[in-house]
C-alpha cells in the first residue's frame, strides 16, 4: 500500500512539474514573437536584457532542460496507451461495484440472497411453469438469491425461455440453476429441448479430455440460451470399482483421470457464460447409500480423501470453477463426530478454504434430505451451515423457517453481519463480473 502512495504522489510531482515548465515555456515564446514584432533580433536582444540578470537567465535554462528530461523520462516509462497504469492494475474494480451494491442492500434482502431454492417453495404452489404476478411478488418479498429448476417445470422451448426471462427481469441479478450432467441426469435434455451429449462414463472412456471440455461446452451453449446461469455438474465423485451408486455419472475411479475430465467439463460449461459446480465435496465415491433416504458415514481418513479426491476439486479450482456444492457426508474420521460435512466448519472452512485454497461459492447439497432432516431442524441446520462457512443454503425443507432462523441468528448475534457480507461479497463477484468491462 506504501509503495502504491509513494508512486502516486511521484506521478503527481512529475506532472505538476510538466505542468509548470511547460507555462514557462510558452511565456518565453511570447516573450521572443513579441521581441520579434517590436524589432526583429535587436528587439529580442533588448527585451533578454530585460531579464538578462545572471541568476534569472540561468534558472530559466534550468527549467528548459528539465522540461526536456521530463518528457524524455515520461517516453520511457509510461505504459502504453492501451494498458492501464501500473497503480490501476492493483485496483480490485469487481470490488468497486460489488462493495456498494451489497452495502444498499437492507438486511432481511443480504439473508434471503443466501438461498437457492425451488420457484415452488417461492410461490408456494404446487408446480410452477410460469413467471407471473406471483412470482414478481414473492421476490419482492423474498429476493432469494437463485431458484432451482426441475424436469417438471419445462413443457417447451417458449414457455422454458419466457419463464426464465421473467424471472430475471423481476429481481436483480439471480442464479438461476438445474442439474445438467450429461446422461441420466439431464433435466433439459431429456426433456427433448437438447441433444443428450452423454454421460461422464462415456466421455472417460474416450480417454480425449478435448470430448469432457466439448460436452461441457454444448451442455452450457444450451442453458445459456434457454437463461440457465449455473449448472450444478459435474460430478467430481472418484467411485470406487464396482460402485454403481453414483456410476455412470463418474468420470470414474482413476482419480488423474477424473481430474483432467471434471476440470475441462467445468471448463467447457462456464466458457458458455455459465457457472459450473463440481459435486459432492469432500468425495462420495466409496458411498452405497442415499442421502435422500438417511445418514450416510464414510470411514476414510484426512489422508484418503487427500490422496484420492482433492485432486480433482484441486484441479477444478485451478480451471476456475464457480461453485462447489458439499454433501451431506459424515467422516468422523476427519470432523471427529458424525456431522454433515455441509454443516462442518473444519470441513468447509479449514479443510476446502484452508488446505484447498478455494475463494468461490461454497452451496450446500439440497437440505432437504433425511441425512438433514432427521436430525436438524430447517433452520437451524442453515444457521449451521453459515457459519461453518458455507455461503448458500440449497433446497431447505422448510424456506420460511431457514430464512427467518437466519435472520434471527444475525439480529441476537450468534452469526454476525459481517459473516453474511462475506458470503455475498463471494456470490456478487460471479452475479456481477460482466459489468467490468
Amino acid at each position: 500500500m506504501a509503495n502504491n502512495s509513494e508512486d502516486m504522489d511521484r506521478k503527481i510531482y512529475r506532472h505538476k512539474r510538466r505542468v509548470r515548465n511547460q507555462a514557462i515555456a510558452y511565456i518565453v515564446l511570447f516573450i521572443i514573437l513579441a521581441g520579434l514584432i517590436a524589432g526583429g533580433i535587436a528587439g529580442v536582444r533588448k527585451v533578454m536584457q530585460i531579464i538578462n540578470d545572471k541568476k534569472q537567465a540561468q534558472e530559466l535554462q534550468k527549467q528548459l532542460e528539465e522540461l526536456s528530461e521530463s518528457e524524455d523520462d515520461q517516453a520511457a516509462v509510461e505504459a502504453p496507451v492501451d494498458a492501464p497504469l501500473p497503480e490501476e492494475g492493483n485496483v480490485d474494480w469487481l470490488e468497486e461495484i460489488v462493495t456498494p451494491y451489497i452495502a444498499e442492500m437492507n438486511l432481511e434482502s443480504k439473508v434471503a440472497g443466501l438461498f437457492m431454492i425451488t420457484p415452488e417453495k417461492l410461490t408456494d404452489t404446487a408446480t410452477v411453469i410460469r413467471a407471473g404476478d406471483t412470482t414478481r411478488e414473492k421476490l419482492s418479498e423474498f429476493p432469494v438469491g437463485g431458484l432451482i429448476y426441475f424436469s417438471h417445470n419445462i413443457q417447451d422451448e417458449t414457455q422454458l425461455t419466457e419463464m426464465l426471462q421473467n424471472t430475471q427481469n423481476f429481481q436483480g441479478p439471480m442464479f438461476l440453476g438445474i442439474d445438467e450432467e450429461g446422461g441420466i441426469v439431464s433435466r433439459v435434455a431429456d426433456s427433448g429441448l437438447a441433444e443428450n451429449v452423454g454421460s461422464a462414463a462415456d466421455i472417460a472412456a474416450s480417454g480425449d479430455v478435448q470430448a469432457a471440455r466439448d460436452a461441457g461446452s454444448a451442455i452450457g451453449g444450451y442453458l445459456s440460451k434457454y437463461g440457465f446461469n449455473v449448472d450444478f455438474a459435474p460430478v467430481a465423485d472418484v467411485i470406487e470399482e464396482g460402485n454403481a451408486f453414483i456410476g455412470e455419472r463418474s468420470f470414474g475411479s482413476d482419480t488423474a483421470q477424473t481430474a483432467s475430465m471434471a476440470a475441462a467439463f467445468a471448463e467447457g460449461i462456464q466458457g458458455s457464460g455459465v457457472s459450473a459446480c463440481m459435486k459432492h465435496f469432500p468425495g462420495i465415491g466409496d458411498t452405497t447409500e442415499d442421502m435422500h433416504d438417511g445418514r450416510v458415514s464414510s470411514q476414510k481418513t484426512i489422508e484418503n480423501f487427500t490422496e484420492k479426491d482433492f485432486p480433482v476439486y484441486q484441479a477444478g479450482i485451478a480451471a476456475g470453477v464457480d461453485f462447489i456444492m458439499v454433501s451431506h457426508l459424515s467422516v468422523p474420521g476427519v470432523t471427529g463426530d458424525d456431522t454433515p460435512c455441509s454443516l462442518s466448519e473444519k470441513m468447509i472452512t479449514e479443510i476446502l478454504r484452508g488446505q484447498l485454497g478455494y475463494q468461490g461459492i461454497v452451496i450446500t447439497d439440497a437440505m432437504d434430505m433425511k441425512a438433514i432432516t432427521d436430525y436438524y431442524e430447517p433452520g437451524d441446520a442453515a444457521v449451521k451451515a453459515i457459519a461453518a462457512g458455507a455461503d448458500m443454503i440449497l433446497m431447505p425443507d422448510d424456506f420460511q423457517e431457514a430464512y427467518n432462523s437466519v435472520l434471527e441468528a444475525v439480529n441476537n448475534g450468534t452469526l454476525s453481519e459481517a459473516r453474511i457480507d462475506e458470503s455475498l461479497q463471494r456470490i456478487f463477484r460471479v452475479k456481477l463480473r460482466d459489468r467490468v468491462e
